[in-house]
């Protein structure tokens, strides 16, 4: 996980968001809705967004789980954010930051879920031709199941859109 092997004795009732928040003090992803609607607590499964809430921790033995703590890289003593982390405040992509966690682990796994060809649910948006080339429209598409309740969505979509390389946007 975030780049360190963990080794933990688990309820094997317990979800991969209590593991996180209680076994491993991760607790940058939040308990929102419980049940995967609001997308607080998101992180990459394999590259993959998910929702950590709805998944038993003891079955992820051995996947690569990436958090928004893992999002940052910290050589020294000065943290360096992820791409996707540094220019949210420029686009007023947080304002309460309950969201920021997911909205930021979400956009993470964005093209490796467009490439593998998994669409948002929200509406029935076909993917493009090229899955690796997200319109601005489908970065939003994307990145709709993680809910905000102070309005800083398009911010996020902005972010996304200006940190993917050149080449992945059309």
């Amino acid at each position: 996980m975030n780049e360190t092997t963990h080794r933990v004795e688990l309820d094997h009732r317990l979800t991969l968001l209590e593991c996180l928040r209680e076994n491993l003090a991760l607790t940058r992803s939040n308990h929102g809705c419980d049940d995967g609607r609001c997308g607080s607590c998101t992180v990459l499964l394999d590259g993959r967004r998910v929702s950590s809430c709805l998944l038993l921790a003891v079955a992820q033995e051995g996947r690569e789980i990436t958090t928004i703590e893992g999002l940052a890289v910290a050589p020294g003593a000065e943290e360096v954010h992820h791409p996707l982390r540094r220019p949210s405040l420029e686009r007023e992509a947080v304002r309460c930051g309950y969201c920021a966690p997911g909205q930021s682990s979400a956009a993470a796994g964005t093209p490796a879920d467009t490439a593998a060809g998994q669409a948002a649910v929200v509406s029935e948006l076909d993917l493009p031709a090229d899955p690796a080339r997200l319109t601005a429209v489908e970065i939003m598409e994307q990145l709709s199941g993680n809910l905000c309740r102070c309005g800083a969505y398009p911010g996020a979509a902005e972010v996304l859109e200006d940190t993917v390389p050149q080449e992945v946007t059309r």
